[in-house]
């Protein structure tokens, strides 16, 4: 796999995402268009996390020379950009999918096993005989039916509670912490930051970094 992220710091953390998948390496890292196109000609990697927001050239316009290249890989688009032109350009183009940052590890893990999934149907058919329409329905489909895990002992009940609460806050147009789920829902803050961020994997929630004083960032959540 090859990681194209104009912030070294951020395709590190990336990178190290990438690590914990089982199956999955890093083959290569790029910090700008030019270098990405070129590193996917030379490594021929099966699938580019690719960042928008590059130096010399517009994301989309690496995805659209990807394409055109003899190594065409997948691309998972990677970004903070939200605009709907920007998301029309990423399918448009050819994109497995779309993360918004910052994202968890467990959305990137989600994307990364839908694609090896997908790639063992493909692979599973036979090359020289046409696909039949279930054999498509199934490539095509298959994201629908690869739902993201539910967090380990999580609880519908609960599930519900921490849903209401973020729901109205992000109605008021707030956001919310783990720390504040947690007061709220009198669960640990482990428990609410569990629960979550099973939210933002599944996408019915996003996360933002608030940047302080000294240490971490705070992780600040709304209901989409």
């Amino acid at each position: 796999m090859l990681v194209v992220d104009d912030d070294f710091m951020v395709a590190k953390v990336h990178s190290g995402y990438v690590a914990r998948v089982d199956g999955f390496e890093v083959v290569g890292v790029a910090h700008s268009g030019a270098d990405a196109v070129r590193a996917a000609d030379e490594l021929r990697p099966d699938l580019v996390l690719l960042d928008i927001y590059l130096p010399d050239v517009d994301g989309l316009a690496v995805l659209r020379n990807l394409r055109d290249s003899d190594a065409d890989p997948d691309v998972i688009v990677i970004t903070a950009a939200r605009d709907l032109d920007t998301v029309r350009g990423a399918i448009r183009g050819g994109a497995l999918h779309y993360l918004i940052k910052p994202f968890s590890y467990e959305a990137l893990r989600d994307q990364l096993e839908h694609f090896r999934s997908l790639h063992r149907k493909l692979g599973s058919l036979p090359g020289d005989a046409p696909a039949a329409q279930q054999d498509v329905d199934e490539l095509f489909g298959a994201r629908a039916r690869n739902p993201v895990a539910p967090p380990k002992g999580l609880a519908s009940e609960t599930a519900e509670v921490v849903e209401r609460i973020l729901r109205e806050v992000t109605a008021d147009g707030g956001d919310l912490s783990a720390t504040e789920c947690a007061d709220a829902t009198a669960l640990s803050r482990v428990s609410a930051r569990k629960y979550l961020e099973h939210f933002v994997a599944s996408g019915r929630a996003e996360v933002r970094l608030r940047y302080g004083g000294a240490g971490r960032p705070e992780r600040r959540y709304r209901w989409v």
